[in-house]
């Protein structure tokens, strides 16, 4: 870690907590340890035990000072268990919670760590709690926590939990550099020449706000090239490195950490982003509200992610660009049945406007031409948004018309007479009742020139003029003002229905005939 002054604001201690946090979540993700940091030597010494007369002097007095560190830990890290956990974490603003197994070799392997830390912390006064858990003890507090694995690193901020998969690091020389290369690819790099000032607290401020990312700091531009071989030669310097052909991407703004972790928002993720469970989340929540998706087969990704990437650099920061396998059902079917097409097995290019909730389909071949005149269409706001419709059936000799999507315009709002329209969908308890008085009204009405009974399936059939929330929903849409129709209550009876109409129809029908 490189060194640093004392602290001289709450900022900067508070900066000093999260780094041996982060130096901790560094640890977990690591497989590899030095040999005078060998774990099963630090647990011996919480027992205070006298290692054989093999062990040299120096060895003694280094295993002597662990063991203070341990003891002292003993007091400060809470052990949590089934009636504490909830209580100390909604108690506290901040608690960085370590799930273990007494058997886990990686859980004994960071718990030297994990005590050295909360001994740090303490005499910095840092707000953060430390606590452990023994998962294998009490399942049912670990099951609550979400702790699935071991060891677990888990920072709760009021109240909330958020597994630590970022981390912020310090790089000394370039034999550090290129070890940091051989776990991380991708990264943030900040250049600084002092580790003060208010550029280097708003780079600290991002890296603090945004654990989903590894943050790197150096104070040698020779080191800094190794990270980031385009750097510019400047005094402070923040660079994004993806693992990707664009793999380096600089940062011009001011040094403050909104603009930064806008800066990482827009450009942290690939230039045609694969969505899997793991980060959905990352990308539904993403500032790009326009996002482009690709559905397919793998093999039908690898013949068009040039084209898309090639696309996706014009219009880099503006769409985003993802790519859906159909195969993981659990991804691909929910998008696909917006567009009523869960059961095509064709590449789809579809986009979302999140702003303003609206879907688009690209309906030609998806060449590059065609995916880039889509993706202008979009920004430029001229593509037609789409809405889903059934093929248009045969409505010949139909008592009720059956109204889908594409036939909406012209056999309800173009008609020239007025139109009772039943709205069900096929999961809707009560509609099935509404039906069977729909089809009695139908039949009663047969013989006249002047109404028309249809219905629509609003589960597979859309139209911008069709918003409904409830269903059954029955609408009379008036032969001179289709902008307003009137809402009929589903629950009358057929007779009462029949006079509500006749009264619109302005004829004179006996209830009776009912």
């Amino acid at each position: 870690m490189i060194p640093r002054r004392k602290p001289s604001s709450r900022f900067l201690l508070l900066t000093l907590t999260i780094l041996l946090l982060i130096n901790l979540s560094a640890f977990v993700a690591s497989t590899e340890l030095d040999e005078d940091e060998e774990i099963d030597e630090l647990l011996a010494i919480d027992e205070q035990e006298d290692e054989e007369g093999s062990a040299d002097q120096h060895h003694h007095v280094e295993q002597q000072k662990e063991a203070e560190v341990l003891t002292k830990a003993q007091r400060i890290v809470l052990e949590l268990n089934s009636d504490s956990s909830n209580r100390v974490i909604s108690e506290n603003d901040f608690v960085l919670v370590l799930g273990y197994a007494p058997w886990d070799t990686r859980s004994a392997e960071i718990m030297p760590q994990f005590a050295e830390a909360a001994n740090k912390l303490k005499e910095l006064g840092s707000p953060i709690v430390m606590a452990k858990l023994d998962a294998e003890r009490y399942p049912k507090a670990a099951s609550a926590l979400q702790i699935r694995g071991f060891p677990t690193l888990l920072l709760f901020i009021n109240g909330t939990s958020q597994a630590y998969t970022g981390g912020f690091t310090g790089v000394n020389s370039v034999a550090e550099a290129e070890k940091f290369l051989e776990t991380y690819h991708i990264y943030v790099l900040g250049l600084f020449d002092k580790f003060e000032g208010s550029d280097y607290e708003g780079f600290v401020k991002a890296a603090i706000s945004d654990n989903g990312i590894q943050f790197v700091e150096v104070g040698d531009h020779g080191v800094a090239k190794v990270l980031f071989p385009d750097i510019k030669l400047t005094s402070n310097f923040v660079g994004l490195v993806k693992s990707e052909a664009e793999r380096f991407t600089t940062y011009e703004g001011v040094f403050e950490m909104d603009k930064i972790l806008e800066f990482l928002a827009y450009n942290k993720f690939p230039l045609v982003t694969r969505l899997t469970e793991l980060n959905s989340a990352s990308v539904y929540s993403s500032p790009i509200k326009l996002q482009v998706m690709v559905f397919g087969r793998d093999n039908d990704f690898e013949r068009l992610i040039e084209p898309l990437q090639q696309v996706a650099r014009k219009l880099k920061s503006k769409i985003m660009f993802l790519y859906v396998d159909i195969e993981e059902e659990n991804l691909a079917k929910p998008f696909l049945t917006l567009f009523g097409l869960e059961e095509s097995d064709d590449t789809l290019v579809t986009a979302f406007d999140n702003k303003i909730s609206t879907k688009f389909l690209l309906e030609a071949v998806p060449t590059s031409g065609n995916i880039e005149d889509f993706c202008l269409g979009l920004l430029h706001g001229s593509y037609p948004p789409y809405y889903k419709s059934q093929p248009v059936p045969d409505n010949k000799n139909a008592t009720v018309q059956v109204v889908v999507g594409k036939t909406f315009d012209e056999l309800v709002l173009s008609s020239p007479k007025k139109i009772l329209l039943e709205i069900f969908t096929p999961w809707c308890i009560n509609c099935e009742t509404t039906s069977k008085q729909v089809e009695k009204l139908a039949k009663h009405f047969k013989g006249s020139d002047s109404l028309v009974v249809a219905r629509i399936d609003a589960s597979a059939n859309e139209h911008p003029k069709l918003q409904v929330a409830d269903y059954p929903t029955l609408l009379l849409y008036p032969e001179d003002d289709k902008a307003n129709p009137i809402k009929l209550s589903t629950k009358s009876s057929g007779k009462d229905l029949a006079a509500t109409i006749n009264k619109h129809l302005k004829s004179k029908v006996s209830k009776d005939e009912l």
